[in-house]
């Protein structure tokens, strides 16, 4: 194929959407990776083993400069900085092999964007052809493609001289459609950027974009579980008994969920048959794994964490035995907002007005896991918006109101599910048992907690159900799980106070939205009573 529109000269060869047997022979060959027991391909990524928000960039052009939501997580790239950054990973790759992937993200055709990777790494190009969209082969010979994205790993920047941060660099470019990587081998990078453009243009056609997973029940019921890495989604979602249509990221349309992928990137850490099945029978030849150890007999340590917590697998989502092939639901029944609560104390599951339902949107509660950035050693209590804010390029208020709007319309019960930590903060708590988190997801799928009796929780003002099947009474208040009720009440009201700070950086917000959060001025009162009632 001719790269000659992107300034491409003297390449060796040029490598168009090989089949899977041909990328990982030549990943092996090119001493990318090894093949594990399992047969899949086992690639260490270096010192990235995770996304890098610092060195992601939006080039600052008058097309975009008044609908980004700039600041830390949005940062602005003067153009001459990018076109000067692009000649150099030009010329760097000028020479090399290339492996380049046509396909698309967005399983619906109407909003389905075509992207072109191009990469010096086999095992990218690997990577770029489980995660996203595979085209047929007729609409391969008519391929046009919408965003490019250019992939130079072995490309190390200088840094300040060169007008950024450090050696790594993700930008994008949206007047000329393009993305520009360079000095990291994390492939999380490609389908993250492509989800941030994904999320930038749709809403201007009434979209709700979402990083979440969905799945579709034997009655057709769709399920949507909204989340950060490591809070369960890809586990949680891939369930047996219901199809799954994908595990990260999605559109929500008049004509119901669409999937933009057509892969899974699942996070691998100590990793087993017995709690995951469909994630760990996926991993085999075709998948890739990101610094997953390997034992001298070639099987795969999930155990170690000596390179990183954030192992991950790439693999197509027709790996997974029970899933929907269109990659389309019908308008969702539930949603589920997955937390890893560090302070223990918000209940293991509740249900959310639509009110309450923005507001916790809005505020992205849950904390980052070892791995999931670089730097992150232990869990950390933070938040991000839509439970996704390094992706949104818009102000957090443009997808909450499309949220609210679809709750709404669709009348759709919402649920908080805590998958973090109970009985005390981490280091002191337990965190919530898997078969708990999986019975009460049930439970909330399945309809059985619509007629069960609620309590509020004076606190964070969420309805809590006083029964669930499958899960101890006791656990369902937090407050029982812990020995000292005064430390609760300490940890609630830190976090409450998070909450209520954190939610002043939004403006006019409805006042029935701030009322649906936390309030830590009730935690005195809320004390005295629990005292006297002792």
């Amino acid at each position: 194929m001719n790269l000659d529109c992107l300034n491409f000269k003297g390449n060796k060869k040029i490598y168009r959407n090989l089949p899977v047997s041909d990328l990982v022979e030549l990943a092996v060959k090119r001493g990318e990776g090894v093949l594990s027991s399992s047969g899949a391909l086992v690639i260490h990524t270096g010192k990235y083993t995770g996304r890098s928000p610092k060195d992601r960039f939006i080039v600052k052009q008058k097309s975009v400069e008044d609908k980004i939501n700039w600041g830390e997580i949005n940062e602005p790239l003067e153009e001459i900085i990018f076109d000067e950054l692009y000649n150099q990973v030009i010329n760097y790759l000028c020479e090399k092999d290339l492996f380049v992937f046509d396909g698309f993200v967005g399983a619906m055709n109407t909003y389905r964007n075509g992207v072109r990777v191009i990469s010096e790494y086999a095992s990218q190009a690997l990577f770029a052809n489980q995660m996203f969209l595979r085209p047929t082969s007729d609409e391969l010979d008519d391929y046009q493609t919408d965003f490019k994205i250019i992939c130079a790993p072995g490309f190390k920047a200088r840094g300040s001289l060169d007008g950024i941060n450090s050696e790594a660099f993700i930008i994008v470019n949206f007047d000329k459609k393009l993305v520009l990587i360079g000095g990291t081998l994390y492939s999380g990078e490609i389908k993250k950027c492509m989800f941030s453009i994904m999320n930038y243009i749709l809403p201007s056609r009434g979209v709700f974009p979402m990083h979440c997973s969905a799945n579709i029940g034997v009655e057709g019921d769709t399920a949507v579980f909204f989340g950060l890495s490591g809070t369960g989604k890809t586990t949680l979602s891939s369930d047996p008994d219901r199809r799954l249509i994908g595990d990260d990221e999605h559109g929500w349309c008049d004509e119901g969920i669409f999937n933009f992928e057509g892969g899974c990137y699942a996070k691998t850490i100590r990793l087993s048959a017995e709690n995951e099945k469909e994630i760990y029978g996926a991993i085999k030849f075709g998948a890739v794994l990101e610094n997953v150890i390997l034992n001298k007999d070639k099987t795969l340590n999930y155990d170690d964490d000596s390179l990183t917590e954030n192992t991950r697998a790439a693999y197509p989502l027709h790996y997974i035995d029970n899933i929907e092939a269109t990659g389309i639901g019908s308008q969702p029944n539930t949603i589920i907002f997955l937390t890893a609560d560090a302070f223990g104390v918000l209940p293991p599951i509740s249900k959310l007005s639509k009110e309450a339902a923005m507001y916790h949107f809005m505020s992205g509660y849950t904390s980052k896991l070892a791995g999931t950035e670089r730097g992150i050693k232990e869990p950390q209590a933070t938040f991000s918006s839509c439970f996704g804010e390094p992706f949104m390029l818009l102000n957090p208020t443009v997808y909450a109101k499309l949220l609210g709007e679809r709750i709404e319309k669709n009348n759709v019960d919402v649920y908080l599910v805590n998958t973090g930590w109970s009985g005390g903060a981490y280091g002191v708590g337990q965190r919530v048992k898997l078969s708990y988190t999986r019975a009460m997801v049930s439970a909330a799928l399945e309809g059985n907690l619509k007629d069960v009796s609620y309590v509020e929780d004076e606190i964070f003002k969420v309805q809590v159900p006083t029964y669930c099947p499958g899960v101890p009474n006791e656990i369902l208040d937090p407050k029982n799980t812990w020995r000292n009720k005064s430390e609760y009440y300490v940890k609630a009201k830190e976090l409450a106070e998070k909450f209520e700070n954190n939610f002043k950086k939004f403006k006019n917000i409805p006042e029935n939205i701030i009322q649906a959060g936390p309030n830590s001025d009730n935690i005195q009162s809320v004390q005295e009573v629990a005292v006297t009632n002792f």
